[in-house]
């Protein structure tokens, strides 16, 4: 499991305690934000909605204490609308947290 799942999960069962369906639960419902949120960031064709859609995926990630995650949203607060090298990173987070999406 990569370190941001982990980091999810204990977050998840400091504030709810170790209940695994409703861990499952959250998990699923972060992880459909964030693919959401990536949705976004691979659509956005101005500075704005780029800057939008990665302060989306930043603010999700803080919520659940997701330091590589947070990392990768600023790399794309500071990039180009688009850029295929984050996003290919981002995804590959994804990826690795939930293998099927």
């Amino acid at each position: 499991m990569a370190y941001l799942g982990e980091a999810i999960d204990a977050h998840l069962v400091s504030a709810l305690g170790d209940d695994p369906a409703l861990l499952r639960e959250l998990r699923r419902a972060f992880l459909d934000s964030a693919l959401a949120a990536v949705d976004l960031l691979e659509r956005a064709r101005c500075d704005a909605n780029w800057r939008v859609a990665a302060e989306r995926l930043k603010g999700l990630a803080a919520t659940f204490h997701g330091d590589e995650l947070i990392a990768l949203a600023d790399q794309a607060i500071a990039g180009a609308p688009g850029d295929p090298v984050v996003l290919r990173k981002i995804r590959a987070l994804l990826a690795e947290i939930d293998p099927n999406p």
